[in-house]
């Protein structure tokens, strides 16, 4: 009894573990996709910010290059700006404070045309006055010329456009080639990867959002904006146990705690990090901080849509990602199995040390009241027990007691005095037994006698019933080929021969003549011969349907066998080609088909010959046929489609399938579809299925059937033993 409770103690343990497991995880997990949609909103308001900016700066742009149309900017532009013996244009030195100026930068050999004045000076006052007001948030704010110039407002570098070298070649840049039509066919707001500023020593990105007027580009408005806070919030501010990851599409690792980004040139890839696997396994730590996160990145790259929170087996981790809105970067926070797990394995531990000491408590005070008040009634009990065994019944115990026990004492010499009296019934009604089983005896021997005959009988019937559903299968096949031979014969233009007969016997005199001169006789002997081959033609028809009769009457012989062979031995099996079998039992059936219209399509795979009983396989494909030939009744004639289908499905068992689009089966039929006398045609006897599904077990195959229900049509598959000859 003690390990029975030690038991339900274990049981309660472990079911409390997984309850406590299943809700912790469930909290857990929504804890963890609540704290990535809400870390991605707060992240993601810096680059939603940037892309508004744009919009407006766009706009602004566009209004100005508009309004500088109407006006004359070259004595503006003189005064903004001149050309330095590098051949470069820019602002003029000697009153130039780019703390709270705004920088311009044009390479050599730049036409410096009115228009393109005009765009300049535009984006040059549209970052003056924008400029001061975004730097709050965003490192630099610029706008990039096809031309290669820009115009940037940087209180941070105040002399970079001074300091620029005059072979700069600002079209290569990123920012800039992301804006261009050809990579950016949408015209939207673009993201470069992440780079490191070696004046400022802060990791950037840019945000870059071409402006096109009149289908020409003719500006990219841009902004800086500087990464490190956020990294610093990614690798720091995260759940307890957590960790953060935020990476682009492209493998680029902008973000993880274990990443070393001292002296590194370029941001940490991905996808790359196989290709040099030590220098991989340097900047994040070890060789499985690589594989786990080339592992966390390709589920999250091969998650469903919508899909926030991921199960990653191999690491033994949850993971919630989400993208955020500019950039399109993925933030992860990763949430070991074991964090969650934990506090349900701490409570599991404190029930079951509390369930063991109630244990231990339990079986103490059981002891004790079971040696007190339950062991020594039990032993008087047993002894009167041994004493009703052995063949005396007079007993006597403790009835006094108004426990269970006493209840049992008084039942127990209750049953004793009720088993005494019954004894002696019993010993009374043993006398008279065994006349009684004699003449019972003879009673069932003669109904066993009366079943045998009647199981003989009905035997015999159902073997006739079989023959003549068979025989009649066949038979309607045997009838059609007899009256299509006996169209045949009566279609012979016999006549013709006896009017050509005459004709000559006409000009018998002048034969000679009539052939060769006369209209009708040069006619004649092509007609002779036209006659020869058609009644050739007709004798060749009329042979091979009296051949398939020969071959019917051959197999209604052949069925007739095979039912008198019931109760002999089993037929001899012969190799037989399934393919042409199942064209023998078509051929049966053609004129059948022929008649309700029946188009037949084959999907026979051609299989070696195959050990089995031929007649019994073709007695049970010409019942399916026939069957599926009158479920296609209700089908318009042009819809009647009758798909046979042959295939090996095992290596030792081939498939027969017989499909048709009529009828269909309900499906409370299908289950009895198979059973004697059953049947759905009116003129039907129930023979027919019920006989080919005895067939194939005897063949050591099986005959099922599926149907999608009434008007979808039914298919009958016919499995049997895939024996090569």
């Amino acid at each position: 009894m003690s390990a029975r409770i030690g038991v339900v103690i274990a049981l309660s343990t472990l079911v409390s573990y997984l309850h406590m497991q299943s809700t912790l995880r469930t909290e857990a997990l929504g804890r963890l996709e609540q704290h990535v949609s809400e870390r991605s909103q707060r992240e993601q308001s810096i680059f939603i910010l940037a892309e508004d900016n744009h919009a407006v700066l766009k706009k602004a742009l566009e209004e100005r290059i508009h309004a500088l149309q109407r006006e004359d900017v070259n004595a503006r532009f003189d005064s903004l700006f001149t050309r330095l013996p590098d051949g470069t244009v820019r602002n003029h030195p000697e009153h130039f404070d780019g703390t709270r100026m705004v920088g311009v930068f044009i390479p050599p050999n730049v036409n410096l045309d009115a228009e393109f004045r005009t765009r300049v000076l535009a984006a040059y006052d549209v970052i003056a006055s924008y400029g001061p007001a975004f730097h709050v948030r965003f490192q630099s704010t610029y706008m990039v010329l096809p031309e290669g110039v820009i115009i940037e407002y940087w209180p941070e570098s105040p002399t970079w456009s001074q300091d620029i070298e005059p072979d700069f070649r600002l079209t290569e840049t990123e920012y800039f080639s992301i804006s261009l039509p050809e990579n950016n066919p949408r015209r939207q707001t673009a993201w470069t990867g992440v780079f490191e500023d070696t004046v400022a020593r802060t990791w950037m990105v840019s945000a870059s959002t071409p402006l096109d007027l009149d289908g020409r580009h003719v500006a990219t408005v841009s902004h800086d904006v500087t990464l490190n806070q956020l990294m610093a919030r990614t690798i720091n501010d995260n759940l307890p146990g957590a960790y953060n990851v935020l990476f682009r599409d492209d493998g680029q690792l902008i973000a993880h705690p274990e990443l070393k980004q001292e002296d590194a040139t370029s941001a940490y890839n991905i996808l790359r990090a196989a290709e040099q696997p030590d220098v991989a396994a340097r900047r994040l730590g070890s060789r499985e901080n690589v594989a786990r996160l080339r592992t966390l990145f390709e589920r999250v790259k091969t998650r469903e849509p919508h899909q926030t929170v991921l199960e990653l087996p191999e690491s033994g981790e949850y993971v919630a990602v989400t993208s955020m809105r500019g950039p399109g970067w993925n933030l992860a926070t990763v949430l070991p199995k074991h964090v969650v797990s934990q506090p349900a394995f701490l409570a599991a531990r404190y029930i079951l040390l509390l369930g063991v000491l109630s244990l231990l408590l339990e079986l103490v005070i059981m002891y004790w009241v079971l040696r007190q008040q339950i062991s020594r009634p039990l032993l008087a009990l047993t002894q009167a027990t041994d004493k009703v065994a052995a063949g005396d019944f007079k007993v006597e115990l403790d009835t006094s007691r108004g426990d269970e026990l006493g209840q049992l004492a008084r039942a127990f010499q209750l049953m004793t005095h009720e088993v005494q009296k019954r004894e002696d019934a019993l010993r009374q009604a043993n006398e008279g037994l065994e006349q009684r089983v004699e003449e019972r005896t003879r009673e069932l021997k003669e109904i066993h006698l009366q079943l045998v005959q009647t199981a003989r009988r009905a035997g015999m019937a159902e073997i006739a019933t079989n023959v003549l559903h068979n025989v009649g299968n066949v038979l309607n096949s045997v009838y059609t080929s007899a009256q299509v031979a006996k169209e045949r014969m009566t279609g012979m233009r016999l006549e013709q021969v006896g009017r050509v007969a005459g004709m000559l016997q006409e000009r018998q005199s002048d034969l000679g003549t009539f052939l060769t001169q006369d209209d009708r006789g040069k006619h004649l002997l092509p007609f002779l011969d036209k006659l020869g081959k058609n009644l050739l033609d007709e004798r060749k028809e009329v042979s091979t349907l009296l051949d398939d009769v020969g071959r019917y009457t051959e197999h209604i012989g052949d069925i007739v066998k095979v039912q008198q062979n019931y109760a002999r031995t089993p037929r001899l099996h012969e190799p037989v080609v399934l393919g042409d079998l199942l064209e023998d039992a078509l051929r049966i059936n053609s004129a059948g088909l022929v008649r309700h219209q029946v188009k037949v399509q084959r999907q026979l795979t051609p299989l070696p010959p195959v050990l089995t009983d031929k007649h019994k396989m073709l007695m049970i494909l010409v019942n399916l046929v026939s069957n599926a030939k009158y479920a296609m009744d209700g089908v318009t004639p042009v819809e009647r489609l009758l798909t046979v289908k042959l295939e090996q499905h095992a290596p030792d068992r081939a498939r027969i399938e017989i499909h048709d689009n009529g009828m269909g089966i309900a499906p409370e039929l299908l289950t009895r579809i198979f059973q004697y006398g059953f049947t759905t045609r009116e003129e039907g006897h129930g023979f027919g299925l019920h006989s080919s599904a005895l067939a194939a077990q005897e063949l050591g195959g099986t005959l099922t059937v599926h149907s999608d229900g009434p008007g979808r049509g039914a298919t009958f598959t016919l499995e049997s033993p895939f024996v090569p000859a």
